[in-house]
């Protein structure tokens, strides 16, 4: 498990870059559709990460309620 978390961080991380080099990219282009890929990019580029981390904290919340009934009910029969 500790593998896929880190094969998995490591491809956020590069999607991360690839999206601030398009960004880049598309605002030093002067075309009037660059404009368009910029604006899409700096939206990918803050809402990647806030979905990412909003995703992340939905799961770990899930999961320690669950594991919060299970411990209590382990308890309530012994």
């Amino acid at each position: 498990m500790k593998r896929v978390k880190r094969i998995l961080a490591l491809l956020g991380a590069l999607l991360l870059f690839a999206l601030y080099a398009a960004t880049l990219i598309f605002a030093l282009i002067g075309s009037a559709r660059s404009m368009d890929f910029l604006k899409a990019a700096i939206a990918c580029t803050i809402l990647v990460p806030v979905l990412l981390y909003a995703y992340m904290l939905f799961y770990r919340l899930s999961h320690s309620s669950q594991m919060e009934d299970t411990d209590s009910s382990g308890s309530e029969n012994d």
